[in-house]
């Protein structure tokens, strides 16, 4: 390389693939554009064989069209409130739902462990975090939220006694149930169980469940699809940014929450709590999500994506086509900005069913509506749209409904190929919360992640084993 240091200034070079090439040149005074290039499958010969034969199939792309078609005529509406021992399916006492994929206590996340025993304490299963460590590692019963029409945020662990928001896909007949959100900080979902976080889960059972949710039923029901439209328009992805959605949930619901004829500090508390957590609208969009893409799921031969999921230790997904399975791999490290007092060392893996925000062509895929967002990583705003636009290369379609103003009123990337994923190696983008390892602590950050390829080699193997 001595003899690029005679190179004329104005020369220009592109590099494609490896940058070593181009660091070397830059060094010796060269114009270098990068392009980012791997072989696909990365070069591995035996996946390249299955996407040779998988790829332009019509049975399957018919299939994939089914399942957007599904995707698209869902209408998720919030109808209510209920408790989830009488609501979710198969929920039984002594039994906790949590996210991500299956997992059992000894493998948990502490994040994870931290909220099993504060959920214990609040079901009164137990009177101290010892004994509820004890309890957990023998006596309950874990099921992934995900396996019961549920999801929920960070650690996501539902108990018998905790209301649940009720969200109904009025075109299929579908529901889905996620607890409401508690706010940011020493909350549940991140793992903290003090008293303040305790005393806080009962007032949202004993007032907020109760006032919000007769202020639903006053309203005969929310249309959650297209709160999240008008979202997008005013700086909200829906997943890590959720201040207009929850600004438009309280102009829409507000009104019967002064109906409710309960007292009027109850409801002066309501109010102001919702006014008081950004976050609160999170809770709806993920069960928005998750009633939509469950109609897309089951199609045979379908390669959609239908479920992303992590409990703090491994991440999971499902395909439309392969029924209930889940395909692992590691949770990944989340880089971003942490709160002051606290490093990435500090940091759980990634953790949450909010990827289904993702799932749906939200979140990270809808970066270019959100662009602040990309703070939490030093990014740019051309980062935020090449977020949005990169995901374009691994979807089947795009979305009818989520469009993106900033890209002409383009529709959001929607139906993550599993094919895609695999031939050209680009990974889903999300957007999340980041846990303290450590049990009882809580959230310490947010940033940006990407799943393991694992997932998706690992569906790819199946599908082809099923379908070829």
């Amino acid at each position: 390389m001595a003899y690029l240091a005679n190179w004329p200034p104005a020369l220009k070079v592109i590099n494609l693939g490896s940058e070593v090439f181009a660091r070397s040149m830059r060094q010796q005074g060269a114009t270098v554009y990068q392009v980012r290039w791997e072989p696909p499958a990365r070069g591995k010969v035996e996946l390249i064989k299955i996407l040779d034969r998988l790829i332009g199939r019509e049975d399957i792309e018919e299939a994939n069209r089914q399942a957007l078609e599904r995707y698209h005529a869902a209408q998720p509406v919030l109808i209510g409130i209920g408790w989830a021992r009488e609501v979710i399916p198969g929920l039984k006492e002594h039994m906790l739902l949590h996210a991500g994929p299956p997992i059992t206590w000894d493998r948990m996340s502490g994040p994870l462990r931290g909220a099993i025993i504060g959920a214990i304490l609040f079901e009164g299963w137990a009177k101290t975090p010892q004994e509820a460590e004890r309890l957990a590692s023998r006596e309950i019963e874990y099921s992934p939220c995900h396996e019961h029409a549920s999801v929920g945020p960070m650690a996501g662990v539902v108990s018998p006694s905790m209301p649940v928001f009720i969200v109904e896909n009025k075109t299929h007949g579908n529901r889905a149930y996620c607890p409401l959100n508690e706010g940011l900080g020493k909350v549940l979902r991140y793992g903290a169980y003090s008293p303040e976080v305790l005393e806080r889960l009962k007032w949202m059972g004993d007032v907020l469940a109760p006032v919000l949710g007769k202020a639903i039923e006053l309203a005969g029901g929310v249309d959650l699809k297209s709160l999240i439209a008008q979202a997008l328009y005013m700086g909200d992805e829906v997943h890590n940014r959720n201040k207009a959605a929850t600004s438009l949930f309280i102009r829409a619901i507000a009104p019967y929450i002064l109906e409710t004829g309960y007292p009027l500090s109850d409801l002066r508390r309501v109010l102001e709590f919702m006014n008081g957590n950004d976050h609160f609208f999170l809770n709806l969009s993920m069960p928005a999500a998750k009633a939509m893409l469950e109609a897309a799921h089951g199609i045979p031969k379908s390669t959609i994506v239908t479920v992303m999921s992590r409990n703090g230790t491994e991440f999971g997904i499902k395909v439309s086509g392969l029924g209930d399975r889940w395909f692992t791999g590691p949770a990944q490290r989340v880089k971003g900005l942490y709160f002051p007092g606290f490093t990435e060392e500090e940091a759980n893996p990634d953790i949450g069913d909010s990827a289904i925000t993702e799932t749906a062509g939200l979140g990270g895929f809808a970066m270019a509506a959100a662009i602040p967002i990309v703070q939490f990583v030093g990014g740019t705003p051309e980062d935020a749209l090449e977020f949005s636009r990169r995901m374009y290369s691994i979807t089947a379609g795009e979305n009818r409904f989520f469009t993106l103003p900033v890209l002409g009123f383009r529709g959001t990337a929607t139906g993550i190929d599993i094919r895609k994923v695999v031939e050209t190696g680009i990974l889903p983008q999300i957007n999340t919360g980041i846990a303290h390892k450590e049990p009882g602590i809580g959230q310490v950050g947010a940033g940006l992640v990407n799943p393991p390829w694992e997932c998706f080699e690992k569906a790819l193997l199946a599908f082809a084993e099923q379908y070829t």
